[in-house]
């Protein structure tokens, strides 16, 4: 049986997931972070049902809401660093693109 994949990697993977630009799929961030799209899906219904429960229940307790706070500003912050590097990342990836040729020889 394979390892679990820690936690903080699952909410991560399911945070970038949720917050998806419109035309990406599930199976695109799944194959991106190296995730079975199916095991992704899984965690994206669990994440939903926790939602509903906290929604539907009893307000949040103010340490955990401070820590949605602190997580939420996290992920603005990481993806941020995401977006520069996929940048960074094209435009590397054009610089070693072979050109019209060298005049010297």
């Amino acid at each position: 049986m394979p390892k679990p994949y820690p936690k903080e990697f699952r909410e991560d993977v399911v945070r970038v997931a949720e917050n998806r630009e419109p035309g990406v799929t599930v199976e695109q961030i799944a194959k991106d972070l190296g995730v079975h799209p199916m095991t992704l899906t899984k965690w994206l219904a669990r994440s939903r049902a926790a939602e509903k429960s906290t929604e539907s229940g009893a307000p949040m307790p103010a340490d955990q809401a401070a820590e949605l706070r602190e997580l939420r500003a996290r992920n603005r912050l990481l993806e941020q660093e995401v977006e520069v590097l996929r940048r960074a990342t094209a435009y590397l990836s054009q610089a070693h693109l072979p050109g019209k040729g060298s005049t010297r020889s």
